[in-house]
């Protein structure tokens, strides 16, 4: 090979080529750096005691052994939490668990200091939950029939309860009430727990929820459950067999701030996927109905932007407007 008149530099350059083919050797690519190397800061985007912080807590300690770095959670309202990550180093050291009301909060509040579309690198999807219609005991209610007619007879007197206005169990509330013709105000409080705790006192009529967080409740008789998404309350009818025309849109999430190196979201990925097969984990989620469901991060961002739009079209149905 001749490199006569080339700059000495390039010179080398063709000469170390030439005897990498000869020899099979090439030079080594500089190895990826470990992660995580320090502690993973996991903000929730949710109220603790929701079924999305309680899912979390179940995940974050076998995450963290696989990681074997400390997992720190931290509970922040919607658009706060979001936008903390939205700010954050794009080193995989913090992370956002959502629920699929960040598909909601970007159709209905188009002036958010973030851009969901541009200020987050999708990670994995993690599950959808096992949601649950119930219902205060003093109702006397047992059957979605039962509920529509309670309605009917009280027009103008019912309420929904869900957590924050907007979001996600408040778009798949609004669409139960719909296909299921019962007319109720909704009513918003700071988590799932509190919205329960309202109907169980008789002050709200019904909410949809997670079983996860809802199952103690239900077992002592506080709320009564009137349909479910999967077969995990015994007894207890499912949706697609009670109202097949409501479909739950949504699933949580985990997402990263823009920047983030795809090799990185996806080893990320493949680790949380690892730890949600584990045994004594995977039974626990599946006891309580968590339907796991992790993605790589490209499929992630596509289903992101088919929530968007579903989520907009649930609510031009209910008369919704952006704000």
């Amino acid at each position: 090979m001749v490199t006569t008149g080339l700059p000495r530099r390039l010179r080398r350059a063709v000469a170390l080529s030439a005897f990498a083919a000869a020899t099979g050797f090439a030079p080594t690519a500089p190895a990826q750096k470990a992660f995580p190397v320090k502690p993973v800061r996991i903000v929730v985007s949710a109220a603790a005691g929701t079924g999305l912080d309680a899912t979390t807590r179940l995940i974050a300690p076998k995450l963290s052994d696989y990681w074997k770095q400390p997992l720190v959670i931290d509970n922040r309202q919607g658009i706060i939490a979001n936008s903390t990550v939205a700010k954050a180093t794009p080193d995989g050291h913090t992370l956002l668990f959502v629920s699929g009301s960040i598909a909601v909060r970007h159709v209905m509040f188009p002036n958010l200091p973030y851009d969901t579309l541009k200020d987050f690198a999708g990670v994995t999807e993690l599950y959808s939950a096992n949601s649950v219609v119930v219902v205060g005991p003093a109702m006397g209610v047992k059957t979605v029939k039962d509920l529509v007619a309670y309605a009917q007879a009280r027009p103008g007197k019912i309420f929904f309860a869900s957590p924050v206005a907007g979001g996600m169990d408040h778009m798949n509330s609004e669409r139960f009430r719909i296909a299921a013709g019962v007319k109720a105000q909704h009513v918003s409080y700071k988590g799932s727990g509190e919205a329960l705790i309202e109907v169980a006192a008789g002050r709200a009529h019904f909410t949809v929820v997670s079983v996860l967080v809802a199952q103690s409740l239900i077992k002592d008789g506080k709320v009564v459950p009137l349909m479910q998404r999967y077969p995990v309350l015994p007894g207890v009818p499912l949706i697609a067999d009670v109202l097949p025309e409501w479909t739950l849109v949504g699933a949580s999430s985990v997402y990263a701030p823009a920047g983030t190196p795809l090799p990185l979201r996806q080893q990320i990925s493949k680790d949380i996927a690892r730890v949600l097969r584990l045994p004594d984990l995977k039974e626990r989620l599946d006891s309580v109905g968590i339907h796991v469901a992790t993605t790589t991060p490209e499929e992630h961002e596509r289903k992101l932007r088919a929530d968007i739009e579903a989520f907009a079209k649930v609510m031009k149905q209910i008369g919704l407007k952006s704000n």
